[in-house]
């Protein structure tokens, strides 16, 4: 743990959406494009693919979205601009880039670090999402709000199987945080969002949308579903 705790962690939410003009390209050139963006991501160095996620079907607005992390933000950066300059890149729009950074701990609870720190392999579906918390909740002492975020950590413990990953944002993003919850069952997970809806904390929250549901695949996978 204090390895985690020393440590500072990017992590990236690059949230897709292709232009419908990719989808008239004749085959042989979009799989071309499909081998070239693989070896882009293949070729990264210094950043770690956590999972890409397809959210065909599931928003309207979206439609790939790839967890990166890094310990280098420049070699992240750099990434971002090689994935720009691939063939399928110029078919791509970033409609949302969740930006945070892990230092291995909680400021609340000092053994709670998020699952992707931890090494806990990603699980089927990902829900990411901004969140920013009133000017209310910092005026609170500290302690008082120690106690608050102790009663939600307990009350998400109901629900072991889904896996929490809360990053930092403060100063570097719109947002204050990015949330990421990993589950296995949506309905799950749905569950437990909604029984931390009469947490101490609620009225504490003053945005926390967009949401984006994804459902991990193979990269391969991922890149066929944008059609």
């Amino acid at each position: 743990m204090a390895d985690q705790q020393a440590t500072t962690t990017y992590a990236n939410f690059w949230i897709y959406h292709v232009d419908r003009s990719w989808r008239l390209l004749p085959e042989d050139q979009k799989e071309a494009a499909r081998k070239e963006f693989l070896q882009v991501l293949k070729d990264a160095e210094c950043v770690t693919l956590r999972a890409m996620y397809s959210l065909v079907g599931l928003r309207h607005d979206a439609d790939m979205i790839l967890w990166v992390v890094s310990e280098d933000l420049e070699a992240m950066q750099r990434l971002a601009v090689a994935i720009n300059k691939s063939t399928l890149g110029g078919y791509l729009e970033t409609a949302y880039s969740y930006l945070g950074l892990s230092l291995g701990s909680s400021r609340y609870t000092a053994d709670h670090a998020p699952a992707f720190v931890k090494g806990v392999p990603p699980k089927k579906y990902l829900s990411v999402y901004p969140f920013v918390k009133t000017h209310e909740w910092y005026q609170l002492p500290f302690e008082e709000r120690r106690t608050i975020m102790a009663e939600h950590g307990k009350m998400g413990r109901d629900y072991p199987d889904i896996l929490t990953n809360t990053v930092s944002s403060f100063g570097i993003a719109d947002h204050e945080f990015v949330v990421a919850l990993e589950t296995d069952d949506v309905a799950d997970m749905l569950k437990m969002v909604e029984h931390l809806r009469s947490a101490a904390s609620r009225p504490y929250t003053q945005l926390d949308t967009p949401i984006f549901l994804g459902y991990m695949k193979e990269p391969e996978e991922v890149l066929l579903d944008l059609g």
